[in-house]
């Protein structure tokens, strides 16, 4: 892995306390969310700011967390790395310097075969694989901007889970850069991975005791 890249230093702006303080008709680059210091979990998207959801459900979390478990079990002794949210993970277009960096997500899971994407920081460039769990309180927006993120800047494979429904949905990108639905997953199926070759998720273990 490579060596861990430090916070930069940025002497020129005054921190940013209160998320009210920010104009959100204004763009804004990673260098900038690097000096936000309130509590307010949000993500960039093309510079635009989005506050994410307050705490998730308690199911959201065990959820979560059962994905979690299973991914990293299965890849302990592989090169591939996986993270839970929060985790920042930026989406550099022709630079990697911060100031021109305008979309920073923190996917709910997120798996990461290239280990030199890999720095103190959370992760810079599309990881392979992305999980999320979607809630409630999830607008069909922030899904569709997160869906165009993940195909335009090559995640191989994007997992939507339901609570609500208990299924799963992967999009698996093409050779054409194009994200490809499966069928819906539900309850007594298995789901694998194109990109994790032997691995299987039940989903019956995944929403065992979830009745949201």
């Amino acid at each position: 892995m490579s060596e861990p890249v430090p916070y930069p230093v940025l002497n020129d702006d005054e921190p940013v306390r209160q998320l009210n303080e920010l104009d959100a008709s204004l763009t804004y680059s990673y260098a900038n969310y690097l000096n936000w210091l309130f509590p307010e979990r949000v993500e960039l998207i093309k510079g635009k700011i989005f506050k994410m959801s307050p705490a998730p459900s308690s199911f959201h979390q065990l959820i979560l967390g059962k994905i979690y478990r299973r991914l990293g079990n299965f890849l302990e002794k592989l090169p591939c790395r996986v993270f839970i949210s929060p985790f920042d993970v930026r989406f550099p277009k022709e630079s990697q310097n911060d100031e021109a960096i305008f979309t920073v997500l923190q996917p709910d899971i997120c798996v990461v075969c290239n280990s030199s994407k890999i720095d103190a920081r959370g992760c810079i460039g599309a990881p392979d694989l992305v999980v999320e769990v979607l809630s409630p309180s999830n607008t069909k927006t922030e899904l569709l901007h997160k869906y165009r993120i993940y195909e335009e800047f090559g995640v191989k494979e994007y997992w939507v889970v339901s609570q609500g429904d208990k299924s799963i949905l992967i999009y698996t990108l093409n050779e054409m850069g194009k994200f490809q639905p499966s069928k819906i997953f539900a309850l007594s199926e298995k789901i694998t991975s194109s990109i994790l070759p032997g691995f299987e998720l039940a989903l019956d273990d995944v929403f065992e005791d979830i009745n949201p």
